[in-house]
């Protein structure tokens, strides 16, 4: 393996983001409604267009797609900060029950806020406050000295996501919510409804989140080593610890109260990176970000492209992905386990 220098991280960064933009033209030509990748590039440029075509460009699809790419980077970035944390590659906030708490913060807010004079805004919060506190029951589980082995983390991560759902569904069914539609949209994870006010406070998330991972970066390689190792090198692992996990959670809370439960981007993109550009923070945290943008705009594309004008909710098709996946990454992991 090469060494980390600046220039390998800016070729990198350079590559991942030059797929990002290649994925992102092509979501905003695809779709029902089929658009010559030439205007796309004019509606950008803000040149004369159609103005049904600047209408689908500019308007239907461009806020759907940048929703999915604060989306996408967010989970993406979360799934590798959880497994450098835990030091498993099966951490992901959606496995282990993280976006499930989100949505449950969130869900508290919308059928109980009103009484309490709370809107929409307070949503997110909510869901950072779920998302943190999954997130600490995770670390109660594990002890501040024990290791979760894959199994456990399934089994937690499995029992939580229950708890939110059936938490969810009660709260729903109390609150007499009648849009039955929207909230499976949101338990299964949607880009359909982008809310512009939501998609600034993600990327603005997604920024705290990214500048708390690139300077923890080196601190993260060495944890990978153990706790005990890191703190011999001179890692303060509990501030580490503390201040990554609040960043997460930033970042999957915003993400879940913009577009749902959509699970396995942190799962499938951070481990395919890990065997192309290796294990390196100072590279990985930013090409999981555009990577997992990238993949999550693709997933929404194919979801919204389906024959005769249907669309699937974007969470069924990164499922659809990412279960198998993860079946062979605990199979792999058990496997290694056996063998140690």
């Amino acid at each position: 393996m090469n060494a980390m220098t600046p220039r390998r991280v800016a070729l990198g960064v350079l590559a991942f983001g030059g797929l990002l933009v290649v994925v992102v033209v092509f979501a905003l030509a695809s779709g029902p409604s089929a658009v010559a990748l030439g205007d796309v590039v004019s509606a950008l440029r803000g040149e004369p267009v159609a103005a049904h075509v600047e209408d689908i460009v500019m308007r239907v699809r461009l806020p759907r797609v940048m929703l999915g790419v604060a989306v996408g980077a967010a989970l993406a970035v979360a799934g590798v900060l959880f497994q450098a944390l835990l030091r498993n590659p099966l951490a992901d906030p959606f496995v282990l029950g993280v976006s499930g708490g989100a949505a449950l913060g969130g869900m508290l807010v919308l059928s109980l806020g009103a009484g309490f004079g709370l809107g929409y805004a307070a949503v997110p919060p909510a869901a950072f406050a779920g998302a943190l506190l999954a997130t600490l029951l995770l670390y109660a589980v594990a002890g501040a000295r024990g290791r979760l082995s894959p199994t456990q983390l399934l089994l937690t991560g499995v029992v939580f996501n229950a708890f939110a759902s059936a938490a969810i569904v009660f709260l729903a069914s109390m609150a007499g919510f009648t849009e039955g539609a929207s909230l499976f949209l949101w338990l299964i994870g949607s880009l359909a409804v982008p809310r512009p006010e939501i998609i600034g406070w993600v990327f603005g998330f997604l920024g705290v989140g990214l500048l708390v991972a690139m300077l923890a970066a080196r601190s993260l390689d060495l944890l990978t080593l153990g706790e005990e190792s890191a703190a011999q090198l001179g890692v303060d692992v509990q501030r580490l610890q503390r201040v990554v996990l609040l960043a997460t959670s930033v970042m999957v809370g915003a993400a879940v109260s913009a577009a749902g439960l959509i699970g396995f981007v942190g799962l499938i993109v951070p481990h395919l990176l890990r065997l192309v550009i290796g294990p390196d923070h100072r590279l990985l945290v930013p090409s999981a970000a555009l990577a997992g943008a990238a993949f999550l705009v693709l997933c929404d594309t194919l979801a919204r492209s389906l024959p005769g004008g249907r669309e699937l909710p974007v969470g069924a098709v990164t499922a659809v992905a990412g279960g198998p996946f993860f079946l062979w990454l605990l199979r792999r992991a058990q496997g290694l386990g056996s063998r140690a």
